[in-house]
Parts: C-alpha cells; sequence; structure tokens
C-alpha cells in the first residue's frame, strides 16, 4: 500500500495534538471544588461552612471560570449575624465573580475599573443591574469593589491572594462584603402563600391535586427545615399514556404527591452533582420511592425507573426550601411499574448514609403454607407512608480528618497528572497512526 502524501499525514498529526489538547483541558476544567481549597484554612471555616450550608458551592462548582471574594471569620461573623439563611445566600453570590480575576489582573484594569457580572446577577433576582459588580483600582494601590447600584460605595477592598488555578478559579480575600438596598430583607418561603406560586408558575392542575389531597399541609411544615419541591406543570396533566390519577386511591395519591418532594434543601446546581438514590417524602426505607438524577451540560433530569422528567425552571430559591418546575410526572415504579404495589406503611425513614445509599435487603422466600395462606389473605388496604425523619445531605460525606490543604492540592495535582497521560496517550496514538500512513 502507497504511503500517504507527507503533508497529509502532518495535518492528521496536528490535528490529533489538537484533540489531546482540547482534552486535556476538559479534563483540568472540571477539577476545582471551592469547599476544599478552603478546607484547613482556619480563617475560613465560618465563610466555608456557609458555602455548604447554602449550597452555593456547587453553583461555584458549576461555574468553568470563576473569582471567589473570601471573608474572614469575623468579617463574616458580622454579616450573618442578623441575616437568615436565604439572605446569606444572596451575600455570598454578591461575592462570586463569573470572570478570572488575580491580583495582577486587578491591577492593570482598562481605563482602572470594569464592571463583571456575579452569581447573584445570573440568578435573575437582582433588580435591572444591581447584580453586577464594580470593581475600580482605587488611589493608594487599593482595588476596590462595590455594587453597580447608583452612589455605591466601595466598602469592600482587595486583601491578598489565598489561591488560584489559573484561568478557571480564583480565590481572593476581602474586607467586606459587596451590599445595596433590597439584598436583604425579602419574605421568607414560610411566608408565601405555596399555591399562589405553583398557580403563578402554569402548575395550577398540581396546587389543585396538593389543596384537595391535603398534602399542601406536609409541605408547609417542612418548608422551615427542609424541602425541595418538584411541581409538574400543567402540559405535563396534558402527556400522553399518563395514568389516570382518579382511579388511585386516596393513599396513593398522597404517597405520588409526596414523591413529588425531597425533605432536604437541593436547588438545581446541587441536583447537578448529585449521585445515588435520593429520598423523597414518600421513602421510609433504602431504595423505596426514590429518585436518581441524570444531567447533562446544564440539563437536569430526575429518572424514576419507569421515565425521566427534566426541571424546567426554579420557581422560588429561598434556603431552605427550593421549588422547582418539572415536565412530567414523577410515576414511582412501587405505584405503577406493572402490577400495583401497596405504598409503604407508616414508619421512620431508614438513615442512609450520604456517600451511598443502603443496599436493599432481600427478604426471605415464604414457606409453601405461608404462601398459601397469604394468598388466601385479604391484601392490606393502602395507607400514605409517614415523613421520613432527616435525610442525608446532598453533598458527599465528610472525608477523615487530616491536612485538607494538602488534600486540595492532591486533588488539583491528581487532575492535571490525569489530564497530562490523557494527552500523551493521544499523542502517542497519532504518532503510532503517522508511522503507518
Amino acid at each position: 500500500m502507497a504511503a500517504a502524501p507527507h503533508h497529509h499525514r502532518g495535518h492528521l498529526v496536528l490535528a490529533v495534538l489538537s484533540l489531546a489538547a482540547a482534552f486535556a483541558a476538559a479534563v483540568d476544567s472540571s477539577s476545582h471544588n471551592i469547599t476544599a481549597v478552603l478546607d484547613g484554612r482556619s480563617e475560613y471555616t465560618l465563610y466555608n461552612s456557609y458555602l455548604s450550608e447554602t449550597k452555593v458551592c456547587d453553583e461555584i462548582n458549576s461555574e468553568h471560570t470563576v473569582t471567589v471574594l473570601v471573608l474572614t471569620n469575623g468579617a463574616m461573623s458580622s454579616l450573618v449575624a442578623n441575616l437568615s439563611l436565604a439572605e446569606i445566600k444572596n451575600a455570598l453570590r454578591m461575592l462570586t465573580l463569573l470572570d478570572y480575576f488575580d491580583e495582577k489582573k486587578l491591577h492593570s484594569l482598562d481605563s482602572g475599573s470594569e464592571l463583571t457580572t456575579s452569581l447573584y446577577q445570573k440568578t435573575g433576582q437582582a433588580a435591572g443591574n444591581m447584580g453586577h459588580v464594580n470593581i475600580t483600582d482605587l488611589r493608594g494601590g487599593k482595588v476596590g469593589f462595590a455594587s453597580a447600584a447608583p452612589g455605591a460605595k466601595f466598602q469592600s477592598t482587595y486583601t491578598k491572594r489565598v489561591d488560584t488555578e489559573p484561568s478557571t478559579l480564583s480565590v481572593l480575600e476581602v474586607s467586606d462584603p459587596i451590599t445595596f438596598p433590597g439584598l436583604f430583607g425579602s419574605p421568607s418561603a414560610s411566608s408565601v402563600n405555596l399555591t399562589d406560586i405553583l398557580d403563578k408558575a402554569g402548575c395550577k392542575q398540581f396546587a389543585r391535586l396538593i389543596v384537595s389531597s391535603g398534602v399542601v399541609k406536609m409541605y408547609q411544615a417542612a418548608m422551615d427545615k427542609a424541602l425541595t419541591l418538584l411541581a409538574p406543570n400543567d402540559d405535563a396533566f396534558k402527556a400522553k399514556g399518563l395514568p389516570d390519577l382518579s382511579k388511585l386511591s386516596s393513599a396513593d395519591l398522597v404517597t405520588l404527591l409526596q414523591y413529588h418532594a425531597l425533605p432536604q434543601y437541593a436547588p438545581k446546581a446541587s441536583l447537578k452533582v448529585a449521585k445515588g438514590d435520593i429520598p423523597t417524602l414518600a421513602s421510609t426505607g433504602a431504595g423505596k420511592y426514590g429518585l436518581s438524577v441524570v444531567s447533562s451540560g446544564d440539563d437536569v433530569s430526575l429518572d424514576t425507573g419507569l421515565g425521566k422528567s427534566r426541571v424546567a425552571s426554579t420557581v422560588l430559591d429561598d434556603t431552605p426550601t427550593v421549588i422547582l418546575t418539572v415536565d412530567k410526572l414523577l410515576l414511582p415504579s412501587e405505584l405503577f411499574g406493572g402490577a400495583p404495589s401497596p405504598a409503604p406503611a407508616p414508619g421512620p425513614a431508614a438513615d442512609v448514609p450520604a456517600s451511598a445509599p443502603a443496599p436493599e435487603t432481600s427478604a426471605p422466600a415464604p414457606s409453601p403454607k405461608a404462601a398459601a395462606k397469604k394468598k388466601k389473605a385479604k391484601s392490606p388496604s393502602h395507607s400514605p407512608p409517614a415523613p421520613p425523619a432527616d435525610s442525608p445531605d446532598l453533598a458527599p460525606a465528610d472525608a477523615p480528618e487530616g491536612d485538607a490543604e494538602d488534600k486540595a492540592d492532591s486533588k488539583k495535582n491528581g487532575a492535571a497528572a490525569a489530564a497530562v497521560s490523557l494527552a500523551a496517550t493521544v499523542a502517542c496514538i497519532a504518532l503510532a497512526v503517522a508511522a503507518f500512513l
């Protein structure tokens, strides 16, 4: 076989090497973990704990390029003194910039000033451009940060570099939070009318069902503690092949509606990184009435085992309550998978470890006599499951104590090593292919 022309071979090698570089960049770009970066740095323990509690850490980790402005324990204590969790979350979002700024860039801004987007602005909750941040190189070598709100003062200034991952993550210490009138003081989730919110979000049919069944009271009781509501929109009730919900018993309808809520605070960014089986309000044991998550890019879907339902929008995100709309009804296999199954009996939920769901224990096979008796026995009536006890958080379990800073460095080095290894492998393939052409 005649060898390929030299210039064709060169083009092939260059193409494959470019692919290797792209793979390396892809591996490296997903390596940052803000809580791991701050672990072991005692001056930021309060800031780091609120990143986890409000789930802002998941939002930060999902961004490809981000600058996190952190506060010391003293500054953070002053900030959170009279704020709700929802207000603290907004403050943390204002301190997260969706661009890369290191010390060098801060002191070389075009015209000495730059307007950038914060994570709070991205949520759509900000009025106008209030969620943008004005960065200005002030006199005396100081760099100030302020809201883009008219008349906002530069109360927050750059203090020092904490950590950087070039072009993707920059962590900088600042003196004070970035605030503006209206950032705080929004009504809490427990004070809002749940059915009104659902009606306005296009979930009228779902709102009617939770009121008529009485499940709305269960939701409201959980809102102060932790609740993620997965509300199907009105189009979901018009889908072809949907089971006739009017034929469900009252107990099964309650179970179905409980299946549309999680007993924990899990905004979309947190669901996106969730692993394993997630318990719902209908869950009474490991593997029963649970959901799993399938994500692709920014799309997040919930898998019941019978089908998937995409998270369409965020209606309310007010820690510890979040209301999400989904485009299909969530149909649990326990109710709709083949032959009808009775709803689980009331009882406390199993304490499932955060790291992985506990395996379901197989019951021993009944003896022939027991089976015969069971066949003659009358089927028990369905009863709604009791709301579960405290559910594990979606975040991974805490690692054993140790040098957390070294772990963060090890994680970054491991990701970089994986990228280099992948690039080298593809490069070797390219050279091998070229040798045969």
